[in-house]
C-alpha cells in the first residue's frame, strides 16, 4: 500500500518514469535512484520535445530543485 510519496517512488525503481522539469523540459527513463532532495538518477533516458524523443542519455542525474513532476 502506498502511503507516502517516497513509497510511490520506491515502487517505481526499475520502471520507466516521466519527469517534468522547470523550463518545459521532459525526460523519460528508467528510475534507478532518488534521495530526499528529489535528486533523481535515470538510465536509458531521453529528452522529449513536443512528446517526441530528441536527445538520448545512457545515464542522467536530475537535480531535485528543477523537478516539477514525476509520473510513474
Amino acid at each position: 500500500m502506498t502511503n507516502r510519496p517516497f513509497d510511490l517512488l520506491n515502487e517505481a525503481i526499475g520502471k520507466e518514469v516521466l519527469v517534468s522539469l522547470k523550463g518545459d523540459t521532459q525526460i523519460r527513463g528508467t528510475l534507478k535512484a532518488f534521495d530526499v532532495h528529489m535528486n533523481i538518477v535515470l538510465e536509458h533516458a531521453e529528452q522529449l520535445v513536443n512528446g517526441e524523443p530528441k536527445t538520448k542519455f545512457k545515464q542522467i542525474i536530475l537535480r531535485g530543485d528543477n523537478v516539477i513532476l514525476i509520473a510513474p
